[in-house]
C-alpha cells in the first residue's frame, strides 16, 4: 500500500462476547499478514467457510454466490452469531461501477408485539424476544438477483458440515464449554451444544447437528421459501407456541427482505456506501465522518489525544442525532438533512479543543435524567469485481439461546434492539425515543454498518464488524487510519479503536493503558476513559495501482483471509 504506518503490535487479548462472558482469543494472536490474491477474496470469521466461499469463486460463482455459501456455512460453524434464525444486511457493488444496492433482512416484531413486552433486565432471554428470522429470505434475494450458480450448490457445503460434522478449533471448544457452563435454561440448548456427558470440548473433536442438517437439507431442496411456510415454519410456531413466544405461522409467511438504497457520502475524495436505515449505520457513520471532515486531515498523529478528541466528539454528536431520528423507515420519516455536509459543518463548531462536549446539551429536549452484539461480519470480492459487505447477527451471543425442536438452529433475541423501556433515555446508556420503539411488523433499529469505499467509480475498501453500538465506530477507526493515515490495511485492522455512543458519556479505548499520557490529557479536558475491547473487522483493500485484493482478517478472534 502507500506509506506504511507502524502500529502497537500488543493489543489486548481477551474480548468479550455480547453476553459479557468471555470470548478466547485465536491462538497466537499478534497481527497477521495480509492474503493478496488477484481472482477472489473471502475474509470471515470462520476458516472452514472462507474456504467455502473461495471454492465458490473458482466455480465461477459471483460473490454473492460466495456470500450465501459463507453465511449458510457459518450457521454451522460459528453458532455464536453465524445463523438462520437472524437476520441482517447484504451490501452489494456490482461489478464494472453499477450502481450499488442493499439487502434488508432485518427482522420484524411478531404481529402480536407491544411497546413495553420487553420492559425487564432479563428480557433477553426470554421467548418473546425472538424476531422473526430474515436471514434465509435475504440470502434468496440477493441470489435471485446476483447469483449464477444453483441454490443447491451453496447450500450443499453447510448440509454436509452439519451432518457428516467437522473438527472443532480450539477457540470453538473455549467457546462452546462457556456458553453450556452458563447453565442456559432451555435444555435442548444444553443438550446441541454441550459434549452430551462426555466432558469439554476439546480441539479436534467432531461437531455432528443431525436436526440443523435436515433443516439444511429441507432448504436446500425447497428453497428458503421451505423456512417460512414448510415443515420448517410449523417446528418453529411449535416452539413458540410451546415456550409463550409470539412468533406463529402468519408471521412467518408474511416476512419479506427487501431491497434498499444505501446511503452514500463522501469523505476526502472517496465514496462512502453503506447500510440505510433500519440499521442507523449508514447515515452515523457519514454523520461523523463529516464532522470529521472539516478538521485538516491528519493534523496531528492518528492515536495523539488531539486526533482522539475529535473522533470521539464527532462520533458523540452523531450517535445522539441517532436517537433522535432514526428507526424503521417504514414506520418514521427519517430527515434528509442528516448526511448533508452543511449539517455536519454546523454540528462541528460545538467541537472545542480544550473541552468535552456535555451529552446532555445534545438532546436537552430529551430530559435526561441524572446491542448486545453477537454479530459476525465477512466480506467477498470476485474476479468481476463485484463486492459484498455482510453483516448479520442473533444478537446477544447465541442469540436467546432456544433451539427449535427437531429443526436444530438457533433462535435470535433481536427484539431488545428496539426501545424497550419507552420513554426512558439515562446517563446509562438506555434510549426511549420514539423511532424505534416496538409495533407489530416493524424492523428494530440496529447499528450493523457493512460498507464498501470507492475512488474513481471503482472499488477500494470493504469493511464491516460486530460490536453492537460500537460497530459504527469500529468502521469509522478503519476508515481513518486507511484514508488519513495511510495504513496498510492489516495495520488498520489491529491497530487500537476509539469509541463513544453518547450516552453513557465516555471514551471506551482499546489498548488504554499503552497511551498514558494522551489519557492523562483528555481527561483534563473533561472526557471519562475506560478500557475496552471491540469487534472484530473482517475487510479487504483493493490496490488501486495493481488490482490485487489484500484481504485482513482481524487477530481479535479466529478467522481467515483465503484468496485465490
Amino acid at each position: 500500500m502507500r506509506l506504511r504506518t507502524t502500529v502497537l503490535a500488543a493489543w489486548m487479548v481477551l474480548v468479550l462476547t455480547r453476553s459479557g462472558e468471555a470470548r478466547p482469543p485465536a491462538p497466537d494472536a499478534p497481527p497477521r499478514a495480509a492474503t493478496v490474491a488477484e481472482n477472489g477474496m473471502v475474509v470471515c470469521v470462520s476458516p472452514i467457510a472462507a474456504d467455502i466461499g473461495v471454492e465458490i469463486l473458482k466455480q465461477g460463482g459471483t460473490a454473492v454466490d460466495a456470500a450465501v455459501a459463507v453465511a449458510l456455512a457459518e450457521a454451522v460453524t460459528f453458532p455464536e452469531a453465524g445463523n438462520i434464525g437472524g437476520g441482517g444486511f447484504m451490501l452489494v457493488q456490482p461489478p464494472k461501477g453499477a450502481e450499488p444496492t442493499l439487502f434488508d433482512y432485518r427482522e420484524k416484531a411478531p404481529k402480536a408485539s407491544t411497546p413495553e413486552m420487553l420492559a425487564s433486565p432479563t428480557s433477553w432471554a426470554t421467548p418473546k424476544a425472538v424476531g422473526v428470522p430474515g436471514t434465509l429470505r435475504g440470502l434468496e434475494l440477493a441470489h435471485q438477483k446476483y447469483g449464477k450458480l444453483p441454490w443447491k450448490t451453496l447450500v450443499e457445503p453447510a448440509v454436509r458440515l452439519a451432518r457428516d460434522g467437522f473438527p472443532v478449533s480450539q477457540a470453538l471448544a473455549d467457546g462452546l464449554n462457556i456458553v453450556v457452563q452458563s447453565k442456559p435454561n432451555n435444555p435442548l440448548f444444553r443438550q446441541t451444544f454441550g459434549k452430551n456427558g462426555k466432558g469439554e470440548w476439546q480441539a479436534g473433536d467432531r461437531f455432528i447437528q443431525p436436526d440443523l442438517a435436515k433443516t439444511l437439507t429441507r432448504v436446500m431442496e425447497q428453497g428458503a421459501s421451505e423456512f417460512y411456510t414448510g415443515e420448517t415454519a410449523k417446528l418453529l410456531a411449535a416452539e413458540m407456541q410451546r415456550s409463550g413466544g409470539l412468533i406463529t405461522l402468519e408471521d412467518l409467511a408474511n416476512y419479506q427482505a427487501k431491497q434498499r438504497t444505501p446511503i452514500r457520502s463522501s469523505y476526502r475524495g472517496y465514496e462512502i456506501i453503506s447500510t440505510p436505515p433500519p440499521s442507523a449505520g449508514g447515515i452515523t457513520l457519514s454523520l461523523a465522518l463529516n464532522i470529521l471532515e472539516t478538521f485538516p486531515k491528519a493534523e496531528h498523529p492518528r492515536f495523539s489525544a488531539e486526533t482522539i478528541h475529535r473522533m470521539a466528539e464527532s462520533m458523540k454528536i452523531a450517535y445522539s442525532e441517532r436517537a433522535k431520528y432514526l428507526g424503521d423507515p417504514d414506520f418514521n420519516s427519517i430527515p434528509e438533512h442528516l448526511t448533508r455536509k452543511e449539517h455536519a459543518e454546523k454540528l462541528a463548531k460545538l467541537i472545542r479543543p480544550n473541552a468535552a462536549i456535555r451529552s446532555e446539551a445534545l438532546a436537552p429536549e430529551l430530559n435526561i435524567p441524572p446491542e448486545s452484539p453477537s454479530t459476525t461480519h465477512f466480506s467477498i470480492i470476485d474476479k468481476d469485481g463485484m463486492a459484498v459487505s455482510n453483516t448479520y447477527t442473533l444478537e446477544r451471543s447465541y442469540g436467546a439461546r432456544i433451539v427449535v425442536p427437531g429443526a436444530g438452529f438457533l433462535l435470535n433475541n433481536e427484539m431488545t434492539d428496539f426501545n424497550i423501556y419507552p420513554g426512558v433515555t439515562d446517563r446509562t446508556g438506555k434510549i426511549g425515543t420514539m423511532p424505534n420503539r416496538i409495533q407489530p411488523n416493524k424492523r428494530m433499529l440496529s447499528s450493523m454498518t457493512p460498507t464498501i469505499l470507492r475512488k474513481d467509480g471503482k472499488v477500494v475498501l470493504i469493511v464491516g464488524s460486530p460490536g453492537g453500538r460500537t460497530i459504527t465506530n469500529t468502521v469509522m477507526n478503519i476508515i481513518v487510519s486507511v484514508v488519513d493515515y495511510d495504513m496498510e490495511i492489516q495495520a488498520a485492522v489491529a491497530s487500537p479503536r476509539v469509541h463513544h455512543q453518547w450516552l453513557p458519556n465516555e471514551i471506551r479505548m482499546e489498548s488504554l493503558a499503552k497511551f498514558p499520557l494522551e489519557a492523562q490529557r483528555l481527561r483534563a479536558i473533561g472526557h471519562q476513559l475506560t478500557g475496552h475491547n471491540q469487534g472484530d473487522a473482517h475487510s479487504i483493500w483493493v490496490d488501486p495501482k495493481t488490482g490485487k485484493y489484500h484481504g485482513a482478517s482481524d487477530h481479535r478472534i479466529e478467522g481467515k483471509a483465503a484468496g485465490y
